[in-house]
């Protein structure tokens, strides 16, 4: 397989930041090329992937992704070139759009302009990469600069923009160095594809300077039955839940009619309906749920697709550690 294997996990499932740290180390002795973790409402991305990043020596550094309402343009570049400093160069920053509820709910600011807002976060960041200072006048951020205390980055960490609409997707592409997209059938994800190279062209770049990672959730174990129903019903949750982001998305892919009966049975908090309203045919395009030997054959055919430059792995509700070892274990038999 040419494109590289990421693993994206969740913060919430280990009880110290030290236990990130240990399973980066596993990841890297896997073969997988990167570690990617998230940040909601639950701890700061930054300690623990700072562990990961000291106890591991070629291990890819990611954070998937960081709202550009919860901290200042300027701490962003700073926490990006520390994070570069910790990981020796291999560390890539994650931005989004974010949400209303995480925005409004967590940190107590207006959902305002949440593209327009990602793109000026963009530019700041780049001109504390590029001048060692943080001046900038825009629509929303008027800055008037101070010098950043440790000069001129020579090696400043790649950008990325986890997004899922045209329009934020061809900003990705135009003002970003990665896209990691996710809940993208492989028609889908194609299809924007198309959006990420029409931003690339807008900045004179090519598709292939990008890094292109999407997200996929999945699960492998010899008992077929219970990992299909632990992806089936993750990934009904992901569609109802977070209908306006990720079931907006699957529904404008050609599935609109199982969106809305998810989305029906959410209003009820039904999570045994949410998951029978989704078929196998979707459940296949969404997510790797089967034996190992399925699971591979599935991820070689999502990373076929071209223009992915890598993979990245994530796991569903309620995997056991041994669960999380056989899929990890899998996949990397792809290496």
């Amino acid at each position: 397989m040419n494109a590289e294997l990421d693993l994206l996990i969740r913060l919430n499932d280990y009880e110290r930041p030290q236990d990130v740290a240990e399973r980066a180390v596993e990841a890297e002795k896997l073969g997988f090329d990167r570690l990617t973790v998230g940040e909601t409402t639950g701890w700061n991305i930054v300690p623990p992937l700072t562990l990961a990043a000291d106890r591991t020596d070629d291990l890819g550094i990611s954070n998937d992704v960081v709202s550009p309402y919860g901290r200042s343009p300027a701490l962003l570049a700073q926490t990006a070139l520390t994070m570069q400093a910790a990981a020796d160069g291999r560390y890539r920053l994650g931005l989004g759009p974010s949400s209303p509820a995480i925005t409004e709910r967590w940190h107590g600011l207006e959902f305002d302009r949440p593209l327009r807002r990602t793109r000026e976060t963009i530019e700041v960041v780049r001109a504390v990469y590029e001048n060692g200072n943080p001046a900038y006048e825009g629509e929303i951020y008027d800055i008037p600069g101070l010098d950043y205390e440790r000069g001129t980055p020579e090696n400043p960490p790649p950008i990325d923009l986890g997004t899922l609409g045209p329009k934020a997707t061809e900003m990705a592409g135009r003002f970003g160095d990665g896209w990691a997209p996710q809940l993208f059938t492989a028609d889908g994800l194609r299809d924007r594809l198309e959006d990420l190279e029409r931003g690339a062209d807008l900045a004179g770049k090519d598709l292939s300077d990008l890094r292109v990672a999407p997200i996929v959730r999945g699960i492998a174990g010899e008992d077929r039955e219970t990992v299909r129903r632990k992806a089936r019903s993750t990934i009904a949750f992901m569609l109802g839940a977070y209908g306006p982001y990720y079931g907006n998305s699957v529904a404008e892919q050609g599935y609109p009619d199982v969106v809305e009966e998810v989305r029906e049975a959410w209003n009820d908090r039904d999570t045994d309906a949410m998951a029978a309203a989704l078929p196998d045919e979707l459940l296949d395009e969404l997510a790797f749920a089967g034996t190992p030997e399925e699971v591979r054959e599935w991820i070689e055919e999502y990373a076929a697709i071209d223009g992915v430059d890598a993979v990245r792995i994530g796991f569903v509700n309620g995997m056991t550690e041994d669960e999380k070892r056989t899929t990890m274990e899998a996949v990397t038999d792809l290496v």
